[in-house]
């Protein structure tokens, strides 16, 4: 799985076992979840280029790096992936933000498409796709597809947690997108819900049952 990084950090680990727990409240999950989100968009972010540039410090100029300017492009999934936007913009505040809205259907268990709003220029942007859960995969490899049919090329998928099930289809799919997860749970059970896993994002990040 040369495509799939689990960002073992230890504050991302840490967060996470709190994240699972279902001791922990709505309000408390959700900035957890914007936390964990933050940090892994720091390991995500890790090969944007840089140029160097001019600056005027207090004491003299010297040669600084900042951002060459690639386009950053944010797409959650909804709803479940409006959890983790706001932990990514406050380290990328730049970045646009569109939305892909999918619902799973429940005896099929595939993913249809409500709803989409993109930027007019996600040809041009690295795009990061957000789902708190890679289970089945088939929402995430759905949303893949609806962004390629539009034109991105640059994609990269981004979710808390991952079921094997789930990864190997979007690698099947989309071998060409590389996979963050917080961690890679065991399997699905029957129901399609990741093992151990940490419940329904969506009713823990949102109250609703």
């Amino acid at each position: 799985m040369s495509n799939v990084f689990v960002l073992d950090h230890p504050l991302i680990q840490h967060k996470l076992t709190y994240i699972r727990s279902k001791h922990t409240g709505t309000k408390e999950f959700r900035a957890l979840v914007d936390e964990v989100s933050a940090l892994m968009a720091f390991e995500i972010t890790r090969d944007l280029p840089l140029t160097e540039i001019t600056t005027e410090t207090p004491v003299m100029e010297a040669q600084t790096k900042v951002l060459s300017g690639k386009k950053i492009g944010l797409v959650p999934i909804l709803r479940a992936g409006l959890g983790m936007v706001d932990g990514i913009l406050r380290l990328i505040p730049a970045a646009k933000v569109g939305h892909v809205g999918l619902y799973r259907d429940p005896e099929t268990l595939q993913p249809v498409e409500y709803y989409i709003k993109l930027p007019s220029d996600i040809d041009e942007r690295e795009l990061i796709v957000i789902d708190p859960m890679l289970a089945t995969g088939g929402s995430a490899n759905d949303a893949i597809h609806s962004l390629k049919k539009r034109g991105a090329t640059n994609i990269k998928l981004m979710c808390l947690i991952a079921a094997p099930e789930g990864v190997d289809l979007v690698q099947e799919e989309h071998p060409d997108v590389d996979i963050y997860l917080g961690a890679l749970d065991k399997q699905l059970n029957e129901k399609g819900y990741i093992i151990p896993g940490l419940g329904d994002a969506g009713d823990r990040l949102f109250g609703t049952k």
